[in-house]
């Protein structure tokens, strides 16, 4: 049983979906690993170490033409066709997406493992991509922030004088917000986060922040731990009490998304007409649309005396340890599809609920409810 490989072809992405220490544990379970070469050069590693470690160093057709495929991303129309009838795909797959990839990949009887999809469950932790990445982001937006702002985070002194610390809200306290709440802390900021899920608060308060009252007049508590969309009044609230509250902070990390929908607006224009000239948001919900307006996918722009940042892919800027988290995620997934020693046929145990809860595609047949 061979697992490909390939190298991401998507614009700014430098991860990989195989380092070379998972390289090693695959192939002690009995797999052969084809990387194509130069897949994993972006994110600091070199074809000798993957060959080191036991893979085969191939061309672009042979990753693709495995029996499994890993990927960061969805193949792209000109590498659909180069992966094999009833091969295995484990991948970022976009899977509420309707822009035809799951019915192709259907239609091409190749079945598929959306890591979007691995149940927020504790046994599913080891696995779950979601949160690996989102943990990373949330870091490096951050230091992203601290970057574009021009004065100090922390308070300095100094014999000309001394400074305040920058203050910093994070909206949004799930994984991405949560750590970005700790980076800001341990560069000196004084942090303040609001979550619509009220019962995040002990988990704000528990990194050193405030916790932002806002009186919205409901709570946005989903299924399965994430927020659901709030009603057009609870918008509404949110907005004006926002609009109101930002003015005192200097740097906004924004990190709202609701599965599967549009990202909710929260920074309105008029907020941003508030904010103190030089002050930044970063909008970590770019992706989704974003929760500012006047954001611009994957550009920085100023607007009223304020910088937005919109860049979508903050994994990628710390590529070596993300490729290494999400090699590591998808080398325990596939301890599931091979329990023991590899074997020479793929058999996903559907009664198994982390496969059964990330299936996209099986048997020729769209898996996912969209």
């Amino acid at each position: 049983m061979r697992v490909g490989i390939p190298k991401e072809s998507r614009a700014a992405e430098s991860r990989v979906a195989g380092t070379p220490a998972s390289v090693k544990k695959l192939v002690k379970k009995g797999l052969r690993v084809a990387v194509e070469r130069g897949a994993g050069v972006a994110a600091g590693f070199t074809d000798q170490e993957y060959a080191s470690e036991g893979a085969e160093l191939v061309d672009r057709a042979a990753a693709f033409g495995s029996e499994i495929v890993l990927k960061v991303h969805k193949p792209s129309a000109e590498e659909l066709p180069l992966m094999k009838t009833g091969a295995l795909l484990i991948s970022f797959l976009e899977p509420y997406l309707n822009d035809g990839v799951l019915e192709k990949l259907a239609q091409a009887k190749i079945d598929s493992l959306s890591m979007e999809m691995i149940p927020r469950t504790s046994r599913a932790q080891s696995m779950d991509a979601l949160s690996s990445q989102a943990n990373i982001a949330g870091y490096r937006a951050v230091i992203e922030a601290a970057n574009r702002y021009r004065r100090f985070f922390p308070m300095m002194m100094t014999s000309a004088g001394m400074n305040k610390p920058a203050k910093t809200l994070v909206l949004g306290a799930g994984v991405a917000g949560l750590q970005a709440i700790a980076t800001a802390k341990r560069l000196g900021s004084t942090v303040e986060a609001f979550d619509v899920r009220p019962e995040v608060k002990e988990q704000i308060q528990s990194l050193g922040a405030k916790y932002l009252e806002l009186d919205i007049g409901e709570a946005g508590t989903g299924q399965g731990g994430y927020a659901k969309e709030l009603s057009e009044e609870g918008k509404r609230k949110q907005q004006a009490a926002l609009t109101e509250r930002l003015k005192k902070f200097d740097i906004v990390i924004s990190t709202a998304n609701v599965p599967g929908r549009k990202a909710p607006t929260l920074i309105t224009e008029e907020a941003v007409r508030g904010m103190r000239a030089g002050s930044v948001i970063i909008d970590m919900a770019a992706p989704s649309g974003g929760n500012c307006p006047l954001t611009e996918l994957d550009k920085v722009v100023e607007k009223h005396g304020v910088v937005i940042v919109g860049l979508s892919n903050y994994p990628s800027l710390v590529a070596a340890d993300a490729s290494q988290f999400y090699a590591q995620n998808l080398v325990n997934l596939l301890g599931l599809v091979f329990p023991d020693k590899a074997t020479d046929q793929i058999k996903l145990n559907l009664e198994d609920d982390i496969l059964a809860g990330s299936l996209a595609t099986h048997q020729g047949q769209v898996k996912v409810k969209r």
